[in-house]
């Protein structure tokens, strides 16, 4: 849920309107970077944002005068408001951002930008990091620090099999995330198929481990088609380098016996290509089943709706 600042004009999550309350959380008409400039929430009304309290419960602080007035916000540009917008969402979202920058760090670096001290409006054209270097911020982003060498141990040790799903693998997965535990001990490495890798991404280990384990026939499955397409793949290169070498030898290319093969290159093709989108259909179905987990644990375990 997103709110419009009645002070700086920005439109951001709900997160920078929360504070702590004596009782029940409050919420204020302006946001945590205003706040931080000194400016008292009683001074600016915010209608949105008094209802949602209203209806939470929460306590709110801000004028109470819900006439219309006219907006005088601190960032006037409509373009820069935009920048500020994206830049701070990508920030709400990055956990690796999150760890290593303090908040109030980060919204003074934007009161900063905002009143010019920092010749510098965040830029959706360039990567977050650049972002947060060009504000004064810097993030390592590169924690994983396995060497080459515990990476080949850990291939070897698991015969370049998913630990996850049993498919071929090769990307040395953290069970722990590394953005969370910063922990590249041998003891908190497995072997990961890519797919299985993007999938788990930040997950808990735990977490991971729970959903996968109610889906073990779904990962055989997986399994089987990676082999069966494996195999028909194989054999329609072999077949197709027949028909390469027979043109080559006959010294034609149109041939009646030439065209046989070329119509059972065309069936076998087929036959994979029909494979091949199953394949790609369960693999969507497990994808979104692990998002979905995903999500409802972070949902479950985050109590309030704002």
């Amino acid at each position: 849920m997103k709110f419009l600042c009645s002070s700086c004009g920005l439109r951001m999550d709900s997160l920078h309107f929360k504070q702590e309350g004596l009782m029940n959380p409050k919420l204020t008409s302006i946001c945590d970077i205003c706040l931080m400039r000194g400016l008292d929430p009683h001074d600016y009304s915010n209608y949105a944002v008094a209802t949602f309290a209203q209806s939470l419960l929460y306590t709110y602080e801000g004028k109470k005068d819900d006439a219309p007035v006219k907006p005088n916000w601190i960032v006037q540009n409509k373009k820069a408001r935009k920048r500020y917008e994206a830049f701070l969402q990508d920030y709400d979202g990055n956990e690796i951002a999150r760890q290593q920058v303090k908040r109030e760090d980060l919204n003074l670096a934007i009161i900063k930008s905002e009143d010019g001290e920092i010749d510098y409006i965040p830029d959706q054209d360039v990567t977050f990091a650049q972002n947060m270097e060009k504000l004064g911020l810097k993030i390592d982003f590169q924690l994983n620090e396995v060497n080459f060498i515990d990476r080949e141990r850990i291939r070897a040790k698991y015969k370049y099999r998913c630990q996850y799903c049993g498919r071929r693998g090769h990307s040395v997965d953290h069970k722990d995330p590394v953005s969370l535990s910063h922990n590249n001990d041998l003891t908190n490495l497995t072997l990961a198929c890519a797919e299985c890798n993007r999938i788990k991404s930040d997950m808990p280990y735990k977490l991971f481990i729970q959903l996968n384990s109610q889906i073990t026939k779904i990962n055989k499955k997986l399994v089987k088609y990676e082999n069966a397409l494996g195999t028909l793949q194989e054999e329609f290169k072999h077949r197709r380098r027949y028909l390469a070498a027979q043109v080559h030898l006959k010294g034609v290319i149109n041939d009646p016996e030439l065209n046989a093969i070329r119509k059972q290159n065309k069936q076998l093709q087929d036959a994979i290509d029909s494979l091949q989108s199953d394949y790609d259909d369960l693999r969507e179905t497990r994808k979104t089943y692990f998002e979905t987990g995903w999500k409802l644990a972070r949902i479950k375990a985050n109590k309030d709706i704002i």
